[in-house]
């Protein structure tokens, strides 16, 4: 029987008021395994006043005592590690070790969110002027909002409220509908960890919920993740309202391949890159681009078994390479693509269109595939497919492949594969993509570095976590002061300086 999901709201679960709901359905088997209310205006209103409740408190709590939060949400993180792995790869079909990475990447936000009294730290300058200091401080926002995507279910929430937390924010979380358990928990273990009831709240919806955070007036920054279109809108909608946005959309990340690469190691990355969690990464590996036609024949040959002996199965068993993309409609979508392929004329090296689990047939599974002899006119190549399907695109020349991620509408991540470090280092100056991998195949920078592409992959000017998140989440003040020991007669009616 479907379990009936809930909001969470004020430290309690609350029960959908709309009357609207969705089905969570389990990828494995296509099975519903739950209902989630989609919330009205009025209900994250609900939760934007009890936010706002918890706020001022929260804010006035020093930066030492939110971080024991912190710490204390992070030992709670590991402890649960394993529950939250099984609960979202049960909704969303990634295999548990890679739902432990999705954890995982999320809990080293929140470690670096432990950093709270160092990072929030203002400025300060003596004797500015006569008598005169200045100071700066970073001061939270209010009640800030993130809506974040399926493919990441632990880890982008975290990203999101766990630096906006610590700021002294107070938080609306709007999940992914597809899978919402897994946010809900996070907000369990929040409370768990002594955080205000009001601090964090999860509301889960679809587009009605999402509007109404883009207009409401007491949130004045939001935070997203997922397609491209819905980014730009977001990020147009959200400023028209006068609000700060960061929204991070699509990619097509490209792996060059030089001539000297070691082979070994391509293929390896780009098996893991290409089609680990079904490709269903913003920074998945989606276009490989060898220099040379020699390169590119000893690429595909190399690729070839490895796509056709990818391990595809439920993502509870421990030996799965990957398991099901997230939907029906999805997996149809994804498998449209490779008809499209075929009739723009790209050779399909791998199909796996065909591809079905013995015992569950109506799960959305789906075989790698591997397209050679694409060409930058496709549209497979120019759209975000987010599914197990690489692209070959074959160059003559360093320069006109190191053209392409340039030149492309997204600009996520990117990869080159090389042992000359001056076509390294002078393709990761010039490359006009915001994340550059060196023979690293997935360049997702750490917790204390900052997350964010260029082009049609981010819009808005901050990129999320590290020090950027920070300054995203917070607000300058600057303080002129002066504590003169005598009193000057007169009064000055030119504009003060330093001189």
């Amino acid at each position: 029987m479907a379990k009936e999901l809930t909001h969470f709201i004020n430290g309690e679960h609350v029960a959908g008021a709309s009357g609207r709901f969705g089905d969570v359905m389990n990828p494995n088997t296509g099975e519903v395994t739950g209902r989630t209310p989609l919330a009205s205006a009025a209900e994250m209103d609900k939760a934007v006043q009890a936010a706002a409740a918890a706020f001022p408190g929260w804010a006035a709590t020093n930066p030492q005592r939110r971080a024991r939060v912190m710490f204390n949400f992070k030992r709670l993180l590991e402890d649960n590690m394993d529950e939250l792995a099984e609960l979202l790869s049960a909704e969303h079909g990634k295999v548990i070790a890679d739902s432990k990475g999705d954890v995982q990447r999320g809990l080293e936000v929140i470690e670096f969110a432990c950093g709270i009294p160092h990072l929030q730290k203002g400025e300060f300058t003596e004797g500015a002027g006569p008598g005169i200091d200045m100071y700066s401080m970073r001061q939270p926002l209010g009640v800030v909002a993130g809506i974040t995507p399926f493919n990441f279910p632990a880890m982008i929430p975290m990203w999101m409220f766990g630096v906006a937390i610590a700021c002294g924010n107070s938080f609306i979380c709007k999940p992914s509908e597809k899978d919402p358990s897994v946010p809900i928990r996070l907000a369990e273990l929040f409370m768990e960890a002594g955080a205000p009831a009001g601090v964090l709240n999860v509301v889960n919806g679809d587009k009605e919920a999402v509007d109404a955070i883009l207009a409401h007036p007491q949130i004045p920054a939001v935070s997203f993740v997922g397609s491209s279109d819905i980014a730009q809108y977001v990020y147009a909608t959200g400023a028209a309202h006068g609000k700060r946005v960061q929204a991070m959309g699509g990619a097509k990340n490209h792996a060059i391949i030089m001539p000297d690469a070691d082979m070994d190691q391509v293929v390896n990355d780009l098996i893991g890159a290409g089609y680990g969690s079904a490709g269903e990464r913003c920074m998945a590996i989606s276009v490989a681009v060898p220099v040379g036609e020699e390169t590119a024949d000893r690429l595909v040959a190399a690729l070839k078994p490895r796509v056709e002996g990818l391990k595809v199965g439920l993502s509870t068993e421990p030996d799965s390479d990957y398991g099901p993309v997230v939907s029906k409609a999805h997996l149809e979508k994804v498998q449209g693509y490779i008809d499209l392929g075929l009739k723009e004329g790209a050779e399909l090296v791998v199909d796996g269109r065909g591809f079905s689990l013995q015992g569950y047939e109506n799960g959305y599974f789906m075989g790698g595939s591997l397209f050679d002899k694409v060409t930058p006119d496709m549209k497979i190549y120019n759209d975000e497919i987010f599914g197990p399907v690489l692209s070959v695109v074959r160059t003559k020349t360093f320069e006109e492949a190191a053209a392409l991620p340039t030149k492309h509408q997204y600009g996520n991540g990117v990869a080159i594969y090389t042992r000359d470090g001056d076509a390294a280092r002078s393709f990761a100056s010039q490359v006009q993509v915001g994340m550059v991998g060196i023979n690293v195949p997935i360049p997702v920078p750490l917790a204390y570095h900052t997350f964010g592409g260029w082009k049609r992959s981010a819009f808005g000017d901050t990129n999320q976590h590290g020090t950027e998140g920070v300054k995203f989440w917070t607000k300058v003040k600057t303080v002129t002061s002066r504590w003169p020991s005598g009193v000057k007669e007169g009064a000055s009616f030119v504009i003060p300086t330093m001189e």
